[in-house]
């Protein structure tokens, strides 16, 4: 019989556990040592980068008034989003990565021009500080006024070309207004003309917000892979892709549901030709769209990443942690584990980063 003293007796076997109100997960590498740097694929060193971290400056927040409490999100690990370089490469070698793309979450989308236009200031330059100081390390994502989308455009050149950054972080609308709608076509364009990412982060579904409420942080867990679903399929089903085929969008989250359950679009129009616009006539079936999108790998388990790669290929693939919010410490281990080709393995660990942002290997990967 398993008594309460039997199980605590037990402990020294339960390292790889994580204790919260949700249940108890598992650690599927816990009994193994975790990789380190260099990482190797059959011999061949591997430049490993994750596309998805973040950051804050202080500077920046302190702008929003009274709203600045409510912006560090009520996670673990929100000191260490105020980056201290040493600590900050440390964390990250004992991950195994080599290189972190930083963005920041869109936390200023209800201020007004000057104050979002000041605020992604103070970001882009900080960012452009922190990865000239260690380029080997770092990259990162510009932050966009996108509430205005003509200051935002012009944002997004001087980050490009000025203060040398990869792309810009977005949300996955603008307080619920998708970019698929053509006042936000300006920046589109921009991004397109200027070869440049754009990389959808989700901040909730806030039309759901009652329906989340309860335990398990639903807000998140659900509602941040729905945000990201339902801003991919506007951008097909808008006609969107269409008008920008250069376009490069790279989605969090393993771009929420969308990959795994894309081909249902394809049936929709079929099925109730009254809820679709018969002036928007697509170039392809919408399911065939998702094979130009990108995403990160944080899918959490092998099999939910060979079926991504299955659905959407490996070379569409990229790491991505959340670093440093804690919900993939171990994102090596996950695609090393993962039963795909050594050469599907190479490009998401980070032969696909280094291709999309023109990030040089130095001789590595």
């Amino acid at each position: 019989m398993t008594t309460r003293r039997n199980f605590f007796k037990g402990a020294g076997s339960l390292a790889g556990l994580v204790f919260c109100g949700c249940g108890l997960p598992t650690d599927a590498h816990a009994q193994k040592a975790p990789a380190r740097l260099p990482v190797m694929v059959k011999g061949k060193r591997i430049k490993t980068i994750d596309v998805h971290t973040h950051c804050f400056f202080q500077q920046a927040i302190d702008l929003m008034g009274e709203d600045a409490k409510n912006v560090p999100p009520p996670v673990k690990g929100v000191k260490e989003h105020f980056i201290v370089v040493e600590q900050r490469l440390k964390e990250m070698d004992e991950m195994a990565i080599d290189m972190e793309v930083l963005s920041i979450n869109p936390f200023w989308y209800r201020k007004e021009r000057d104050v979002a236009e000041a605020i992604c200031k103070i970001n882009n330059e900080k960012l452009a500080e922190l990865c000239g100081s260690k380029p080997d390390r770092f990259a990162a994502f510009a932050s966009l006024p996108m509430q205005v989308p003509d200051l935002a455009a012009q944002m997004l050149e001087t980050a490009i070309k000025k203060q040398g950054l990869k792309g810009a972080a977005i949300g996955g609308s603008v307080l619920g207004d998708d970019f698929a709608n053509e006042k936000y076509h300006p920046v589109l364009k921009k991004a397109e003309e200027l070869g440049v990412v754009l990389f959808i982060h989700p901040q909730s579904t806030p039309q759901l917000a009652p329906r989340f409420k309860g335990n398990g942080w639903l807000s998140n867990t659900i509602g941040n892979p729905l945000d990201t679903t339902i801003a991919l399929q506007k951008l097909i089903f808008e006609g969107t892709l269409d008008k920008f085929p250069g376009l490069k969008v790279l989605a969090a989250h393993g771009g929420g549901y969308l990959p795994s359950y894309a081909m249902r679009g394809d049936h929709a129009c079929f099925v109730s030709p009254q809820n679709c616009n018969p002036d928007i006539k697509l170039k392809k079936k919408p399911s065939e769209y998702v094979n130009q999108l990108y995403f990160d790998a944080m899918v959490f388990s092998g099999e939910g990443l060979r079926h991504l790669v299955a659905q959407v290929g490996a070379s569409q693939l990229m790491l991505g942690t959340d670093h440093p919010i804690p919900w993939e410490v171990r994102p090596v281990d996950h695609v090393m584990g993962t039963p795909i080709s050594d050469k599907d393995k190479m490009a998401i660990l980070g032969g696909n980063a280094a291709k999309l942002f023109g990030i040089k290997a130095n001789g590595v990967g």
